[in-house]
């Protein structure tokens, strides 16, 4: 599985730069590469971030989060998500897995990993409580 290089590029922008709050990736069937599929900006929510995750489609997907810990810090961490609803076809969700690992491989920096297939297990406090 190829790895566009302007996944790369984004990735870090939004590690150093903050540029943006997330990025949504697919697996174009054509060329079986990862591209990006939307950039989200800065003061875009979570909300806004799981709007963008197709209901039958597999995806990958990049958050930096904010949060407070409980000693009342200020934080952020960028988690990896992969996106595969159980409405997805089959063929897909196989591609989506077995390339997972390659593809995160190529993102450094990533701090924590969730898999979801449905937004209920990617809920917001979910997520937050993963964070702390």
């Amino acid at each position: 599985m190829a790895v566009n290089n302007e996944c790369k590029m984004k990735f870090l922008e939004l590690k150093a730069k903050r540029n943006y709050r997330f990025i949504v990736f697919k697996i174009e069937d054509k060329t079986q590469q990862v591209v990006i599929e939307k950039l989200g900006q800065p003061n875009e929510s979570y909300a806004d971030f799981q709007k963008n995750l197709p209901a039958n489609e597999c995806r990958y997907a990049v958050y930096d989060l904010d949060f407070t810990t409980v000693e009342n810090c200020q934080k952020s961490k960028i988690f990896f998500f992969a996106w595969c609803p159980d409405s997805s076809r089959v063929r897909s969700k196989m591609i989506y897995a077995s390339s997972k690992e390659t593809f995160k491989r190529e993102l450094e920096g990533i701090q924590l990993e969730l898999q979801a297939t449905d937004v209920g297990e990617m809920s917001l406090d979910i997520v937050k409580s993963r964070a702390l």
